[in-house]
């Protein structure tokens, strides 16, 4: 019996290991690049490289004025601690804007940050995010990039076309 059980695991372990090598890096951007978060993440890209300088506020409020936004968005400042979407303190960042939605069961989060160490920070973010971080929704995606030292996270649907979501 254990002989059975010990190659059935192998099986699934092999079958898994292939099925996951034949998923390519580059289907996967490219899916991304068409959900909700990562046409934010284009769009914050372009602001960032025209302007830099640009305060994390008005960055915020950029971003969330494109007509993919379904929602009425609010747009704040946040400082270092505990913030929505995240298990976890959130420190390292000098400057900081939360977007989102005003109804709290829309499953949309988002923040920019300026920061003197983007890799530390974006480590940070993926390891201390929670997808499920409301009660009465989930993300399916989370989006995290960067421009010089400009931090874009974004934890989203994939899509805003679901008549349930709202």
């Amino acid at each position: 019996m254990k002989k059975i059980t010990k190659s059935l695991l192998l099986t699934f372990a092999l079958s898994l290991c292939f099925g996951l090598s034949s998923c390519s890096k580059k289907d996967s951007v490219q899916e991304v690049a068409s959900t909700p978060a990562g046409i934010l993440c284009q769009q914050f890209k372009s602001i960032v490289k025209a302007n830099d300088s640009i305060s994390m506020e008005d960055l915020a409020n950029q971003i969330v004025a494109n007509e993919i936004i379904p929602f009425g968005p609010a747009v704040m400042p946040v400082e270092e601690g505990y913030l929505n979407g995240f298990t976890d303190e959130i420190n390292g960042f000098s400057e900081a804007a939360v977007f989102g939605p005003m109804i709290g069961s829309i499953p949309f989060v988002g923040y920019v940050f300026r920061t003197d160490d983007v890799n530390a920070l974006m480590a940070t973010l993926k390891e201390k995010a929670d997808l499920r971080w409301n009660v009465c929704t989930q993300a399916d995606e989370m989006v995290c990039d960067s421009v010089n030292k400009i931090v874009f996270f974004v934890m989203a649907p994939k899509s805003f076309d679901e008549p349930d979501e709202f």
